[in-house]
């Protein structure tokens, strides 16, 4: 017998739940999209999407998913034979510094592993002796969806100050933008790309590159750039349809003026403080489960956790066999495990994924954590007892 039946919990990191203001904002007719309502919205759209990120710099809307933001940020500022330094803190680190060597750009990385995050002395002793300051950027995720690894940009920064090195900061912000604190101004990042599809809560398909003035220089400084990843035109738009290089993406944009509505009257403050104690509670029942039991968190430092995704391992096949029951028994989906491959377990099916971001709540979560234990105890999964109790305790906190 399957209890699946119903509303399914879609708890991987992205596509997150979208909200129904979101789906009943798209569920409307196409627009007139070369004059009227649409174009109003869209120059609204920028300050409120500067508020999400903290920035006073320019926005470039892309009809592209993560990798397309990740491809068009390279695109404009470093070409064919330029070098830029990435530091690696999972799949995600590596995804991006594939991308900038299909561009022809010479990717040097820096592998801090899948438990650590990023060591900002290691970081200033590879940027001082570039002495010939051939890197023209330096690129980090600030939360690596595969590991859960959460990086602060802010000792980032300063190993590169220290390191009197020019090269500018870009942040990869997908799993991160709208759900951890992020203030790209004052801690000092110049490019930080995101997509609508995690903390923005809105259908995969739009992706966001946020540009500070250095960045907007060292375009200028380019030769050229491909016609549809420039970002020019859709930062400094003469006419609408610069903004996408093309037809607009219409009913992804009724659905994020709903849902940067949402964030807004939740205000960013608290969306990021419902994010830190959801995630909170999510980690005190994983506690109590390892306690006794096989279950581990790939993070163990908090300080270094994100609190839009955890990562975790149950042992064996398990993290597969888990997500499978909980899936056909009780309609929530799990992330799979990403770049978690080891001699032990050459397939990573020990692990698995848990995302909570966006539009999310107490209930949720609770829901999701009682539907993991009745999972484990379905499959035999060895574990410690008052996970749920826990989990309830940082709750009723607040």
């Amino acid at each position: 017998m399957t209890l699946a039946a119903g509303r399914p919990y879609l708890a991987i990191p992205g596509p997150s739940v979208m909200p129904d203001a979101v789906l009943q904002a798209m569920h409307r007719a196409a627009p007139n999209i070369y004059e009227g309502d649409i174009i109003t919205m869209v120059q609204g759209m920028v300050p409120d999407l500067q508020r999400v990120a903290m920035t006073r710099g320019k926005v470039a809307f892309y009809i592209a998913n993560g990798h397309g933001a990740w491809e068009a940020a390279l695109a404009n500022i470093a070409g064919p034979g330029d070098r830029v330094l990435v530091c690696v803190t999972g799949r995600f680190g590596h995804g991006w510094a594939e991308m900038a060597e299909g561009l022809g750009i010479i990717a040097d990385k820096i592998d801090f592993g899948t438990t650590a995050g990023i060591d900002p002395a290691r970081l200033e002793d590879t940027l001082r002796a570039d002495t010939a300051h051939s890197y023209k950027a330096v690129l980090f995720s600030h939360v690596d969806t595969a590991t859960s690894l959460l990086n602060d940009p802010r000792p980032i920064r300063a190993a590169m100050n220290a390191a009197d090195h020019p090269a500018l900061l870009m942040a990869d912000c997908i799993a991160s933008m709208a759900c951890e604190e992020f203030h790209m101004d004052d801690w000092g990042v110049d490019v930080a790309v995101t997509a609508s599809q995690k903390g923005l809560m809105v259908p995969p398909g739009l992706s966001f590159i946020f540009v500070s003035p250095k960045a907007e220089e060292a375009r200028a400084a380019m030769p050229r750039v491909s016609r549809y990843w420039d970002w020019r035109g859709r930062i400094d738009p003469e006419r609408f349809y610069q903004f996408f290089g093309g037809t607009a993406p219409t009913h992804h944009l009724f659905g994020l003026r709903a849902a940067l509505d949402m964030l807004h009257d939740e205000g960013m403050a608290q969306v990021w403080q419902r994010h830190v104690t959801l995630a909170r509670a999510i980690w005190a029942a994983c506690d109590a489960w390892a306690a006794g039991g096989t279950l581990r968190l790939n993070v163990t430092d908090q300080r270094l956790r994100s609190h839009a995704v955890t990562a975790l391992g149950v042992g064996g096949r398990n993290g597969s066999a888990l997500r499978e029951w909980v899936s056909g028994n009780a309609g929530v989906t799990l992330g799979i495990g990403l770049g978690m491959e080891s001699p032990e377990d050459p397939k990573g099916e020990g692990f698995f994924r848990i995302g909570h971001m966006g539009h999310l709540n107490a209930h949720m979560v609770l829901g999701m954590l009682g539907t993991l234990e009745a999972g484990m105890q379905a499959i035999g999964v060895q574990r410690g007892a008052g996970a749920l109790s826990a989990a309830a305790a940082v709750i009723a906190e607040g």
